[in-house]
């Protein structure tokens, strides 16, 4: 099972650490690439159900951009802790399966990762993919664990020691998946474009924006943000 953590792609409401920057329109369009192209990652994987655990109030948005690829479910309370544990608590009720939450702004990452990240946590209790910055960018489990999150959050610079901290409390064996980077600022963008140029079809749509974004790039680092 493939739980996607997203937002609705509305402005002002994804990726503000790229603001002023950018305008809050073309980053939410942005953010559609990336969850776009996350979506048809996701579906790349063989024999795994693909699901998006959002706030309740992006549920409709989300169920029009997902389509007939994923299921939408609105999680329990709020922020990304809240988002996290309603991922486990929901999904591994009643029985016990692979079970990875993966962000939704890292559809450049190599599908065999995913992969290796479901067949490590079937040999540990909890499987992490940690982020350059200090968080992570997926994380798995078999089990509800509900203390494994609190307050907890995947792109924030302590979230992977806090996250390692309870685990070890909990007593849970972990495996790691290949440290990566996910997209929070403008630097990010510039790393990801360098990649999509040599190899655009691993995330089409985002490298279709980058593209744009590469054109534009004097006129939006001047400070006007308009793509």
């Amino acid at each position: 099972m493939l739980v996607i953590m997203a937002k609705a792609p509305r402005p002002g409401a994804v990726k503000t650490r790229m603001v002023p920057g950018f305008s809050p329109a073309v980053i939410a369009a942005f953010y559609r690439c990336l969850l776009d192209d996350t979506l048809a990652l996701a579906h790349s994987l063989s024999d795994v159900e693909v699901a998006i655990m959002c706030p309740a109030s992006d549920v409709n948005e989300l169920v029009h951009v997902a389509g007939n690829q994923a299921s939408v479910l609105a999680q329990k309370g709020d922020g990304l802790a809240a988002g996290l544990t309603s991922v486990f608590a929901h999904f591994a009720e009643g029985h016990q399966r692979r079970i990875i939450a993966f962000n939704s702004d890292s559809p450049h990452l190599p599908r065999s990762v995913l992969e290796d990240a479901f067949e490590t946590l079937a040999a540990h209790d909890v499987v992490v993919g940690p982020t350059h910055d200090g968080g992570y960018y997926l994380v798995g489990a078999k089990a509800s664990h509900p203390t494994l999150f609190a307050h907890d959050g995947m792109s924030t610079s302590s979230a992977l020691e806090r996250l390692l901290s309870r685990t070890r409390a909990l007593e849970l064996s972990v495996g790691f998946a290949v440290p990566f980077y996910d997209i929070d600022v403008a630097d990010d963008l510039t790393r990801l474009a360098a990649e999509l140029r040599l190899a655009p079809t691993r995330a089409p749509r985002t490298a279709r924006w980058l593209e744009k974004w590469e054109l534009a790039a004097p006129h939006l680092r001047s400070g006007t943000g308009k793509l």
